[in-house]
């Protein structure tokens, strides 16, 4: 597989509203809106994003711990700066998770190389940008 990845987004010809899909490899369309309206923002998309990439690292890294999840949950929050551009400054990612045997340790561990190591998506962000996290066991 290809280093490269490819995304089309296309202007619905409605207000901010976008759809867009991957291209390579392909994907299922989105909607993308500028205006929150009829999908996530391309800023929300972002950590809708970071949270997609850190739990598949999660589930991926327990996995391998031989760790059977019942449940993940994440929220994350974004906070951006006042001026343009208005890019995050810091991203927090909560982490709710079950499962069996499931040890905070375990979590711990599985969470933290995701978010400090693995996930490509919170790599991407500038050197400056906060990234926190905490975890919660069910």
């Amino acid at each position: 597989m290809s280093n490269v990845r490819e995304v089309h987004l296309q202007w619905t010809g409605t207000g901010m509203q976008f759809t867009g899909h991957g291209v390579q490899p392909p994907s299922p369309a989105v909607p993308i809106d500028a205006d929150g309206e009829t999908g996530p923002s391309p800023m929300q998309a972002l950590l809708m994003a970071s949270a997609g990439c850190s739990g598949a690292d999660v589930i991926h890294i327990l996995g391998k711990m031989r760790i059977e999840l019942r449940s993940l949950e994440i929220d994350v929050e974004g906070v951006r700066r006042e001026e343009d551009p208005r890019r995050y400054v810091s991203v927090h990612l909560r982490f709710a998770l079950d499962g069996d045997d499931l040890s905070m340790q375990q979590a711990e561990r599985a969470v933290e190389l995701s978010v400090q190591k693995y996930c490509s998506v919170l790599q991407t962000f500038a050197p400056d940008v906060q990234i926190t996290h905490e975890i919660a066991l069910a």
